[in-house]
């Protein structure tokens, strides 16, 4: 599959070849791209909620009153989830929310947002994201002649620092190397973009 190449300038480049393989996938399962995002966020939860179990309530530990012979309910303590002051039964503890999902199918996730971006005509390939200075408004213009509202842009291993330190003040702009490259990124914005060594990257990393 073949694509045409922009430059920053929205001006012809040459073309670049897509490998069917990864930008071309026929099935879009939306059901794979589900499972991909929930394992992300999950991951995002800190996870850090408590209640006060018993050890982590000050008060002694004394039986406050005798177990027969008062007409009172029986007690340990007055640590107890009924008594004022007392714990909080079955509350959250401190956990990790993440879960995980076969390699193959996270593969298979990426694969698939890079082919529904493909197949919705929101896939823009890039010869590079460089700039000469770090000036947001040098930036904002250059991204305003392809009428970009929501974008994700991915580069190489390596991003420009001048074009990084211009596009971070930019609404609903991100940034990203091509390791970081993630399926609720791209889906989460409108066009992805990815620069030549993206799709270099992107290309090896999906191989095979």
């Amino acid at each position: 599959m073949k694509v045409a190449v922009k430059t920053l300038d929205n001006k012809n480049a040459g073309e670049i070849e897509l490998d069917e393989s990864i930008f071309g996938l026929k099935n879009i399962r939306e059901d794979i791209l589900y499972r991909m995002v929930k394992c992300q966020l999950n991951k995002r939860q800190q996870g850090s909620h408590k209640v006060k179990e018993r050890s982590d309530l000050s008060g002694t530990g004394k039986k406050p009153w005798a177990q027969k012979g008062t007409g009172r309910a029986r007690a340990g303590d007055l640590k107890r989830p009924q008594d004022r002051g007392g714990v909080t039964c079955f509350g959250p503890v401190v956990r990790s929310h993440a879960t995980d999902l076969p390699k193959k199918q996270r593969q298979l996730a990426l694969k698939t947002a890079l082919s529904a971006k493909v197949k919705d005509g929101k896939l823009i390939i890039l010869e590079n994201a460089k700039t000469t200075d770090h000036k947001t408004k040098t930036a904002a213009d250059k991204l305003k002649k392809f009428g970009f509202e929501s974008v994700l842009i991915v580069d190489g291993k390596i991003v420009d620092t001048n074009f990084q330190r211009a596009t971070s003040n930019l609404p609903k702009v991100d940034l990203l190397p091509s390791q970081g490259a993630n399926v609720y990124d791209i889906l989460r914005r409108d066009v992805l973009v990815l620069t030549k060594d993206a799709v270099a990257d992107l290309t090896e990393r999906l191989k095979g």
